[in-house]
């Protein structure tokens, strides 16, 4: 099932499978380690939603709701 970050709960994991948005934000979201093939988790939500904390590669990152959406990932 494809899935947007922002869409995905506390717990589910997927494969990310393409990063959309302005060239900005999807360099930001690819320097941060966030490309095609790789396995992200996500840890837990803030307050309100926004940001909301994944696991990937062996790190945790946090990402505004904003920015996960730009992120389709296969679950």
């Amino acid at each position: 099932m494809k899935k947007t970050l922002s869409d995905m709960q506390p717990g589910e994991k997927g494969t990310v499978l393409s990063v959309s948005g302005d060239n900005t934000v999807q360099r930001r979201i690819r320097d941060m380690g966030i490309v095609r093939g790789t396995e992200i988790e996500v840890v837990r939500r803030a307050p309100f939603g926004d940001p909301v904390e994944f696991r990937l590669k062996g790190y945790n990152l946090s990402l505004r709701r904003e920015e996960a959406a730009c992120v389709s990932v296969e679950v």
